[in-house]
């Protein structure tokens, strides 16, 4: 197996990752410190990963885990983590948009569980999170802000924090030394459902005997996803607090924390002190148009800069309070506010899932190791509708 790129990537194929990737999001607070070296593109796979992300990553890992003797592939139309999982807050939380689905199980406890059978360090931690709201409010709630009416907190749920950078990057270390090959730059346009599955890839077709479509908000034809939404949420990451600022506005416990009513606000502190607000939602008609979205213009400019108003406004102690990363990721809103966890319409060998409507953090990889497992014959899909 060659040897894996770490910060010593070289220039020509950090060149060539930066050129694919054409967005303006900004950026975001994660270092992903792993990036695998460039095999050969094989003729064939047992396992196609459609998505190098948390699920797609976690898959396969997951499949190479437990079935070591097959071959599995992993195709990136950018770089690891491009999408959703490099531009997330970080936060995990039980269940999912929807709530607790039918046979859905332990989200917590199962990415738990898995990230520690991979050996898999990312800051988890699992203090909990403030649902909080405008009415209701608990009468020792620590946060008092004013943002459209007095935010207190209302309940505390399970939940917590990663760092998104260590996720993502440990994964694909992960999946890469256990055996999966991790093609980055490498967009596949078409799949050909035929006897045997066919992926195209420029002039390039890739056969395998399942495949994982896991690039939740991007190429939806891919997955028969038009009925999906996909949009941009936004997020800033304020400069370090104090520890006596950190208490001054209720965040000393180090909770993260999310509305229940409208208009929307949800963060989470960072080791650094510093805290993360994300707020507000860029709806598209295609999801291809995400890719024109430039959060330094236009109506992405003026609602980061609303946000840093808002967040301003929370507090006196947040009056003056500077910003280090202003960025935008996407997320993908499907029927319901639930996953799609389901066999493609052509083919049941092969599988979509996505769609986590911004709660995706736990709850991919914690989908992913099932979704491995079901292409394994291990395990059935949810019927989730």
């Amino acid at each position: 197996m060659p040897e894996a790129l770490d910060k010593g990537t070289n220039l020509a194929e950090t060149r060539q990752r930066s050129q694919a990737a054409k967005k303006h999001w900004g950026k975001s607070p994660w270092t992903i410190d792993f990036h695998p070296s460039s095999p050969a593109l094989p003729e064939e796979v047992d396992f196609a990963v459609i998505g190098g992300g948390f699920t797609g990553l976690a898959a396969a890992a997951w499949l190479r885990h437990l079935a070591p003797d097959k071959t599995v592939g992993v195709f990136e139309a950018e770089q690891i983590g491009a999408g959703a999982s490099g531009n997330t807050g970080g936060m995990v939380l039980a269940e999912t948009s929807a709530g607790d689905l039918p046979g859905l199980g332990d989200v917590l406890g199962g990415f738990s569980q898995t990230i520690a059978e991979l050996g898999i360090n990312c800051d988890l931690d699992l203090r909990g999170a403030w649902e909080i709201g405008r009415r209701g409010a608990r009468p020792d709630s620590p946060i008092s802000w004013s943002d459209s009416g007095a935010l207190r907190v209302v309940a505390e749920v399970e939940g917590g924090t990663v760092d998104a950078g260590k996720l993502i990057s440990q994964l694909a270390r992960t999946a890469y030394h256990l055996g999966a090959q991790i093609h980055e730059g490498k967009r596949v346009d078409e799949i050909a459902f035929q006897n045997r599955l066919c992926l195209k890839l420029d002039t390039k077709q890739i056969c395998a005997e399942n495949v994982l479509i896991a690039t939740n908000a991007l190429s939806l034809e891919l997955g028969g996803l038009g009925r999906a939404e996909p949009k941009l949420t936004l997020a800033i990451a304020t400069e370090p607090l104090t520890r006596a600022q950190l208490q001054e506005i209720g965040l000393g416990s180090g909770k993260s924390f999310y509305t229940l009513d409208l208009p929307y606000l949800w963060g989470r502190a960072l080791p650094t002190g510093g805290i993360i607000f994300g707020g507000g939602l860029i709806g598209v008609e295609n999801w291809r148009e995400l890719y024109e979205i430039d959060i330094d213009s236009g109506e992405a400019a003026d609602l980061i800069a609303r946000l840093e108003r808002r967040v301003r406004g929370l507090h006196p102690a947040l009056k003056s309070v500077g910003f280090t990363h202003l960025w935008g990721g996407p997320i993908l809103i499907a029927e319901d506010w639930s996953p799609v966890f389901t066999h493609h319409p052509q083919s049941d060998r092969a599988i979509v899932l996505g769609a986590y409507a911004g709660q995706g953090v736990a709850l991919s990889v914690y989908l992913g190791r099932w979704a491995a497992e079901a292409m394994l014959g291990l395990r059935q899909l949810p019927n989730w509708g």
